[in-house]
């Protein structure tokens, strides 16, 4: 990452802001994240299974992956700084509602349905952080914008995670202490929709001669009919835009390949925590936040080298070798099944998991008109967790209770080295600067 580049960026007001309600949106992520990990995976009264891990996964992230051709059309033709001011608020509420339950004890249906609602309108959130930034930042600033706003949120969301974990320490692991943690995420989701208001109402777009062939929404509600109308016509615009972009098309598959294989390791990884490498749940929860923690160091990590990298070899090159690296780390430190070796591994995973990121940020951006770009990152927001949610059920059909299952191991590694062969083959057979 160049630090002149960067400073110039910095100084841009709109992109401090643009950071600034990401930063307190994803510190937020964190610790509501930690509340409900601490609640359903890691209370004394409740024992994890596979199966359970991953239906949680499958009810928090597949239902509202579907909304995603939805948030795209939407924030297509919404201004996308009302819904980031909007959105904090509206999950404030929800989150208050979510603390209601579970204060009462409530782990079932309603639980999860509450949890799948903040979840689901963060997607508009999201989305359209990722379709705003090309509005503060100059094109050839995209690469090094992306490394350090998206990477850099991301470990704040996991410096909110320990926060979250403080607070689990201050409140207690029970219900009320859950409860009163989540309180507290709901008022800091009210100061990520504050940083907000400070944008320019009309400066994120989209902008009127950028409105996509369907036309905008009307000011008034349309008839389900008609908005379901909309939206696969937006879909089908949208699906047009990538089909003449095969670029586009191929970091998609990057990323969703990516995010089967990780999904795996991850469900691993909780099974670990909680029923291997710890002897009791609060144990488990310090270990578990410990691999997440140096996770974060690698993502921290990806962000410095991944812009110096791109522009030396290309952005599909550095992907291979990224998935190069996954199956060799994952052979050298996972097989083992120790929880120093696994750790180094998800330093690994995770230098690997936002380097990718980066990469397929960047070409959806560079590649993607903006009049399509909100359905297309929100396309794409949906194949990242409806595909981690399905390598988890897939998972958990085979997975013991414990984790250790060499065999799935050594399957994730050789699938990392085909990936790795697959994508070194695309970049030599195209001229290097179109891979750029």
């Amino acid at each position: 990452m160049r630090s002149g580049e960067l400073r110039e960026i910095l100084r841009g007001r709109d992109f401090r802001r643009l950071y600034g309600t990401r930063l307190a949106s994803q510190l937020t992520d964190g610790v509501f994240q930690v509340a409900l990990a601490g609640y359903v995976f890691f209370s004394p009264e409740r024992q994890t299974t596979a199966a359970k891990a991953a239906a949680a996964f499958a009810v928090t992230l597949l239902p509202y992956s579907a909304l995603g051709p939805f948030v795209g059309v939407f924030i297509d033709r919404w201004r996308r700084r009302q819904i980031l001011v909007w959105t904090p608020v509206l999950r404030a509420v929800l989150v208050l509602l979510v603390a209601a339950l579970v204060a009462a004890g409530q782990d079932g249906t309603v639980f999860f349905l509450g949890v799948l609602v903040v979840l689901g309108v963060n997607r508009f959130f999201l989305a359209s952080l990722s379709a705003a930034l090309p509005h503060v930042v100059r094109r050839d600033q995209l690469v090094t914008a992306n490394a350090f706003s998206v990477t850099s949120g991301t470990v704040v969301a996991f410096v909110g995670a320990g926060v979250g974990y403080l607070l689990r320490q201050v409140f207690g692991a029970g219900d009320v202490g859950t409860a009163l943690i989540l309180v507290a995420a709901a008022g800091l989701f009210l100061v990520a929709g504050s940083i907000a208001t400070l944008l320019p109402k009309r400066l994120l777009g989209p902008h009127p001669a950028e409105a996509p062939v369907s036309g905008p929404v009307q000011p008034d509600a349309p008839r389900l009919v008609e908005a379901l109308r909309v939206v696969l016509d937006g879909l089908v615009d949208g699906a047009r835009h990538l089909r003449r972009r095969p670029e586009a098309a191929l970091a998609l598959g990057a990323i969703s390949f990516h995010r089967f294989l990780y999904g795996v390791v991850l469900i691993m990884t909780l099974l670990l925590c909680r029923n291997h490498f710890a002897d009791d749940p609060d144990e488990g929860l310090e270990t578990f936040a410990l691999m997440l923690g140096v996770s974060g160091a690698g993502f921290f990590a990806a962000a410095l080298i991944t812009p110096a990298v791109v522009r030396r070899i290309g952005k599909r090159a550095w992907v291979a070798v990224l998935f190069a690296a996954a199956a060799v780390s994952l052979l050298a430190l996972g097989m083992p099944f120790a929880e120093g070796p696994w750790a180094a591994a998800a330093f690994a995973l995770g230098v690997v998991s936002q380097g990718v990121k980066l990469c397929v940020d960047t070409t959806l951006q560079e590649g993607v008109e903006d009049a399509y770009r909100g359905r297309v990152f929100a396309v794409y927001d949906m194949l990242f967790n409806a595909v981690f949610a399905g390598a988890a059920a897939a998972a958990a059909t085979w997975l013991p209770v414990d984790g250790r299952a060499g065999g799935t191991l050594l399957a994730v590694v050789a699938a990392y080295a085909v990936g790795a062969v697959f994508y070194w083959s695309v970049t030599t057979r195209r001229p290097a600067r179109a891979l750029r």
